[in-house]
């Protein structure tokens, strides 16, 4: 889920209604990406019809399986570590310095195109060039069914451009979330039985059985994210991976005052110290505010946790995979082994 304050960074459509109706009245096919883009899953595409029905309750009917996938970032890499190989990928994927955003988790960003790489970014006429047979995003709404990353400017020219597909982030377990990207996954050509695939759903539940040590679950544990005037303490009914640590037995901070929007509960500065913790799991993401900045907020350097190092990352918008959690679940058994309770 997005941090509450993003910063917003607009992008133009011009002429893309237009664009659309040359192709048609043309009767040719845009140009495509080269081979080296790759095809969006191992296996040829099946002869005969394709069906799927999203977590909308959307049925999207294809002559035959897609095979030219876009994906949001997330959902790419989270079908990349099922085997299949998305051609074009949006949201948080290149740093500043050209390297990797982590939230692209395994995607090989040279081998994909790229439709935009901040929010409110989506390069519409390119994503027309590349003939697209499916979008796939996830969703971070309960009531509506918004794509995640997808402007809502262009969301009307997009659905017309190809079939999309939307995943339910909210309202439902991790694995539940891992094992729907699975059944995407297969639904594409992927082989869920594949040695990778099994390799990392046993080292998945072989992590989260070992997480909860008697030590662990002692522990008082906030998760969190912070900007410049405000923190807001993640509510584990919302976030899914937060939800599991509290279902594997940690005792995670539930916020008592939650936001209208839902997710989180947004603190003043000042308030900082409105929940007691041994540990505090920070943002990691690239968009939020480090833990050194925290560090120049006087009520959060004083704070317990904070004064006695007991501050690690949290990998919020960790590709739903058991490649992706399986890592999470270890690396946060290794920091909770190194804290003590206050």
């Amino acid at each position: 889920m997005s941090l509450p304050v993003l910063s917003r960074r607009g992008v133009l459509a011009v002429g893309l209604g237009a664009a659309l109706f040359a192709l048609a009245a043309c009767g040719g096919q845009p140009e495509t990406t080269s081979p080296a883009a790759g095809a969006a899953s191992p296996a040829a595409a099946e002869a005969g019809p394709w069906t799927f029905t999203d977590d909308r309750g959307k049925k999207i009917d294809l002559p035959k399986r897609p095979t030219r996938v876009v994906a949001q970032v997330g959902a790419a890499a989270a079908l990349w570590d099922f085997g299949v190989r998305p051609i074009a990928v949006f949201g948080p994927h290149r740093l500043k310095d050209g390297s990797k955003d982590p939230q692209v988790g395994p995607v090989d960003i040279t081998k994909v195109e790229s439709l935009g790489n901040v929010w409110d970014e989506f390069n519409v006429e390119k994503y027309i060039s590349l003939q697209p047979e499916l979008l796939v995003s996830g969703m971070y709404t309960a009531e509506k069914d918004t794509l995640w990353y997808v402007p809502e400017k262009s969301a009307a020219t997009i659905e017309q451009v190809a079939p999309t597909l939307g995943v339910r982030l909210v309202g439902k377990t991790l694995p539940e979330v891992i094992g729907r990207y699975g059944e995407i996954a297969a639904a594409l050509g992927a082989d869920l039985n594949a040695p990778d695939v099994t390799a990392a759903k046993a080292k998945f539940e072989a992590a989260g059985k070992a997480l909860p040590t008697p030590e662990a679950k002692k522990l008082k544990i906030m998760v969190m994210a912070g900007g410049p005037d405000s923190l807001w303490v993640a509510d584990p009914k919302d976030h899914v991976d937060v939800g599991h640590f509290k279902e594997l037995g940690l005792d995670v901070v539930v916020p008592e005052k939650v936001d209208e929007t839902g997710f989180w509960q947004t603190l003043s500065w000042e308030n900082a110290d409105t929940y007691e913790a041994d540990v505090i799991l920070v943002d990691a993401r690239t968009q939020s505010m480090k833990v050194e900045e925290m560090m120049k907020k006087p009520t959060f350097a004083k704070l317990p946790a904070v004064k006695a190092g007991q501050v690690y990352p949290w990998h919020a918008e960790e590709r739903y995979s058991y490649q992706g959690y399986a890592s999470v679940l270890e690396e946060l058994a290794a920091n909770l082994a190194k804290a003590k309770k206050l």
